[in-house]
């Protein structure tokens, strides 16, 4: 453990907790007596981190108030790096349009967080990428009026390109929430032309335009019953479950992945790993199987099983 992480951790150990002995943070930081209070001569000399032996409470303490110190570098866990450069990439991207008097203060304040701790934004485009594959564009007008309706909880009045079957459709919804996914936005809203919960591909609206009326509003538990309970993007209740079967090989990527909150797993003892998901739409699911080739092979259900089938066998006729 590098000396910039470790004092970290005091900060953390000591700042959320009471008093903690020598031997706690001995054991927390797996270091030596010798290496502690080295340490803790240089926090409180050198970095003029304010901590103290409180001997009534036999531990090492830091004064409540009095924590104006500033620790070399900067520390972030993945997570935290993830937001922080998504938070920055996606305002570089964003084009000139409603949000973007809004969102100037906050790029700002952003810049001046960075540059606190001795990080820029080149420096973050140079040490930092984030790679997107299948990103479908948005009209920013678009994006920017759902995102509005969907805050403001106004109804919208849209017209949806259905990659599906090719139809074109106005529709109005009431927007319940943005979603994220795979690199591409969709909003989970009220159809009132179906009455029905559907989710709606931004990209995929030609027209948008904000209503006056109030949105109608549908409980979080029932839209995760309906839209988040299957595979991937597409809702509606599991009507299977796909039994996948992966090579040895495969197996040492797959194992390591959440395809979904409810999938089962075991190990095998030749080395392969069986992955189980519900699904209530096998379109989706089925581009991920293909995309495996030859390293998976589908245990259940029958009709899953034949539609890969099906579609390897034509994917070879092309190649004949």
């Amino acid at each position: 453990m590098s000396e910039v992480v470790r004092f970290y951790q005091y900060k953390s150990l000591l700042g959320s907790r009471g008093a903690v002995s020598a031997e706690d943070l001995m054991e927390k930081l797996e270091i030596s007596r010798a290496t502690l209070k080295r340490d803790i001569a240089k926090l409180r000399d050198q970095l003029h981190v304010p901590i103290r032996f409180d001997r009534d409470r036999g531990g090492y303490v830091m004064e409540q108030g009095h924590d104006d110190s500033e620790l070399p570098g900067l520390w972030f866990n993945q997570q935290e790096i993830l937001a922080l450069v998504t938070i920055q990439h996606l305002m570089t991207q964003l084009a000139p349009g409603l949000l973007g008097p809004k969102l100037r203060p906050l790029q700002e304040r952003l810049t001046q967080l960075m540059e606190r701790h001795g990080l820029t934004g080149q420096d973050i485009a140079q040490r930092i990428r984030i790679v997107h594959a299948g990103k479908r564009r948005v009209a920013a007008q678009f994006f920017e009026a759902v995102a509005a309706a969907t805050l403001a909880r106004k109804r919208l009045k849209v017209t949806h390109f259905n990659r599906q079957n090719g139809q074109t459709l106005e529709r109005e919804l009431s927007p319940q929430r943005l979603v994220h996914y795979r690199d591409n936005w969709y909003l989970d809203a009220w159809c009132h032309l179906r009455e029905d919960l559907r989710s709606f591909s931004v990209d995929a609206l030609t027209q948008v335009h904000v209503l006056d009326t109030q949105a109608k509003e549908i409980a979080a538990r029932r839209i995760d019953e309906v839209l988040s309970v299957s595979y991937g993007i597409f809702g509606g209740a599991p009507k299977a479950w796909a039994v996948l079967k992966f090579t040895p090989e495969r197996a040492r990527w797959v194992r390591g992945e959440q395809w979904h909150p409810l999938q089962e797993s075991r190990d095998e003892a030749d080395g392969s790993y069986v992955l189980s998901v519900p699904y209530s739409d096998e379109r989706e699911i089925l581009g991920d199987i293909l995309k495996f080739g030859a390293d998976v092979l589908v245990m259940a259900p029958v009709d899953l099983k034949r539609k890969v089938h099906q579609a390897g066998l034509a994917l070879a006729c092309r190649y004949v």
